[in-house]
């Protein structure tokens, strides 16, 4: 089938979606919803719609609007046989009616309370898939059609081979407050740690974009690529998996498994898609956790096997090409 995909640019997740969908034998194109143009549409980006906004003079009903027209113009070329939309929630209503009597299908990878998203909204976007079992529980009680569908791995996008080991627990991500005080935890207990990420970053133009003068209080660096990121997870003696006000399970939780890395993370709960102990470590207090990390640091006979195991298990039953076939029967069901 023609299939398009409308996605936000997030870490480029969705090459790995399309990647997927062609595997299944569809002809795919893509429609990058936010996408700014470059250094300087995104300078341009900031200055026209994220300044205003910052100092109380504007709003981002205008970027809305000029997204909402270039999705609807986007699918009224293309006359796709199916749409894939992720989040979509800044679409307006201009381009759900383009999709009218086209099968599709919305995959909602944050909490619908993070979003723009309202329960009469969402029920114009078509079947839906989230990676929150509640919301998913909430849609089907307010009556919308609804599958509960995971986050993924990209196995595509392999790690380097040739990647050293490092002494080192790494966290990759955005930094919260409740981030911050577990990294902060575990330097004071002289556990070497590493953030990456703009929010971390003291680099002076990461500043700028975030906004901020100080810099947080652990070793960190700047954003990395998401192949570059996998390399860091894969060589780490541990990378931390940090969920925080989330019920879904973020796509760290997939990656970092997948590439073979030693998943020390914050749910029990993972237990429904990998067991804790063999394929990844929970943790439930800060003193467990730097516990964890130790073990992770020394010992090998360890960390060997759960590496191992953890990716299989990823392989097995966590890969984008598994979550596209739910989404291509859901897509089936309009």
């Amino acid at each position: 089938m023609r299939v398009l995909l409308v996605s936000p640019g997030f870490h480029g997740y969705h090459r790995a979606v399309s990647a997927a969908l062609v595997a299944r034998g569809h002809v795919v194109s893509t429609h990058v919803y936010d996408d700014h143009g470059g250094v300087v549409g995104r300078t341009w980006h900031q200055v026209r719609h994220q300044l205003p906004r910052r100092i109380g003079a504007g709003s981002l009903r205008r970027l809305a609007r000029e997204e909402t027209t270039a999705a609807a113009t986007v699918v009224e070329r293309a006359r796709p046989q199916a749409v894939v939309v992720i989040k979509g929630d800044t679409l307006g209503l201009r381009f759900w009616e383009a999709l009218a009597g086209i099968p599709r299908v919305t995959w909602l990878y944050d909490e619908v309370r993070r979003t723009r998203w309202t329960t009469d909204r969402l029920a114009a976007a078509g079947p839906l898939a989230t990676y929150s079992a509640h919301d998913h529980a909430a849609f089907t009680s307010a009556g919308l059609g609804s599958r509960h569908l995971p986050l993924a791995y990209d196995h595509r996008l392999l790690p380097s081979p040739t990647q050293a080991r490092t002494a080192t627990v790494s966290f990759i991500g955005a930094r919260y407050p409740a981030r911050e005080q577990v990294l902060t935890g575990l330097q004071e207990r002289a556990v070497p740690v590493r953030a990456y990420g703009r929010d971390w970053s003291g680099h002076p133009v990461d500043r700028i974009r975030t906004w901020r003068v100080a810099t947080p209080p652990v070793p960190a660096e700047r954003d990395l690529p998401r192949a570059a990121a996998y390399d860091v997870m894969a060589a780490s003696a541990a990378t931390l998996n940090l969920h925080g006000d989330q019920d879904g399970f973020t796509m760290r939780t997939f990656e970092a498994a997948g590439v073979g890395g030693v998943q020390v993370i914050d749910r029990a709960d993972v237990d429904s898609l990998y067991e804790p102990g063999t394929e990844v470590a929970t943790w439930s207090d800060p003193d467990e956790l730097a516990e964890l990390c130790r073990r992770a640091l020394t010992d090998s006979s360890w960390t060997g096997p759960l590496r191992r195991a953890a990716r299989a298990r990823t392989l097995a039953e966590h890969t984008f090409d598994h979550r596209v076939a739910v989404l291509e029967d859901a897509w089936d069901t309009v």
